[in-house]
């Protein structure tokens, strides 16, 4: 079917949304429209759009919709981005620097060009792994790549682990991780307190959440791709009960953070400036997160509100 959609003015497309019910000043709603652009935006109108007695939705809007309304949740949604993009890189390098610690001292620093000490990655895996390894270098303007091989390079092809480390993406790092042998995924793991499946399982979700924000998308309430584990009831009682909050929203993606922050740096502020985030937008639907009204008395959150 061939696609019929002519694209529009931002004048005819503010008349659109004002004939499907958005309240706006029509001059504003232009504004609003060429700095963010119709489709973005109608991912935030979209819980505002009428149902049919099917569920599907119409090209109507719930009297009462505004633009103030939905430009406060896009706001919060791109501050949530950023904030979240934060805790995520703290993370990220926590994680690949015990990684490469412990992965060094047992491989020595070219260990990785052994596909035997990252027995848990097919061969096909692996290579993928390093050719990924390999454009990462070669696209690096890195002052240390230069160096390196200015002075070692006519005896080494590949940069040490320490170094090849700082040009690994998060999804490179992901494999890295999965990769090693058991015990020292689960010598890292042990750092933060959380089992190994766990630990790849938060990484991996953490990798898909990093990858929504870094790219601008809509975050706030999107149903995630990759629910994380929970760690086991028995042990991590705080995860489950009447405490526990659905995996595939992104407040459980802020928790996450929160664990790890805690492990990190028990000194960050990372969550108080959430929970003034949280407070500035207090019309913001926590539900649509997976969040509870009170989540900031969450025993993940705020350990100290069990007593």
């Amino acid at each position: 079917m061939e696609y019929p959609k002519e694209p529009l003015r931002f004048e005819d497309q503010a008349d659109r949304l004002l004939e499907r019910g958005l309240a706006a000043d029509r001059e504003e709603l232009i504004s609003r429209l060429q700095a963010v652009s119709y489709y973005r935006l109608a991912g935030y109108l979209h819980p505002f759009r009428l149902r049919d007695e099917q569920d599907k939705p119409l090209d109507r809007f719930v009297e009462g919709t505004n633009l103030q309304t939905v430009w406060r949740r896009y706001c919060f949604d791109r501050r949530l981005r950023v904030l979240t993009l934060d805790a995520i890189e703290r993370v990220e390098v926590s994680v690949r620097t015990k990684l490469v610690f412990h992965f060094a001292h047992a491989n020595g620093p070219f260990g990785y060009c052994d596909d035997a000490n990252l027995p848990k990655l097919s061969i096909g895996d692996y290579l993928e792994w390093r050719t990924a390894l390999q454009e990462e270098t070669d696209r690096s303007k890195e002052t240390f790549k230069k160096h390196f091989f200015d002075k070692y390079g006519d005896h080494h092809r590949n940069l040490p682990i320490w170094m090849l480390a700082e040009l690994m993406s998060m999804g490179s790092l992901l494999t890295f991780f999965k990769g090693v042998e058991p015990d020292l995924k689960r010598r890292v793991a042990e750092e933060y307190g959380l089992p190994d499946e766990v630990t790849l399982s938060w990484l991996r979700s953490l990798n898909a959440a990093r990858n929504i924000c870094a790219h601008h998308s809509r975050f706030w309430n999107r149903v995630l791709g990759y629910p994380p584990l929970l760690p086991n009831s028995r042990k991590f009682p705080d995860w489950h009960g009447e405490n526990k909050l659905p995996t595939d929203r992104c407040g459980i993606i802020l928790m996450i953070c929160r664990h790890m922050l805690r492990m990190i740096s028990p000194s960050s502020r990372w969550h108080e400036r959430a929970e003034a985030l949280f407070n500035e937008y207090s019309d913001v639907p926590r539900a649509s997160m997976g969040l509870p009204e009170a989540w900031a008395n969450h025993p993940i959150w705020n350990p100290i509100s069990k007593s």
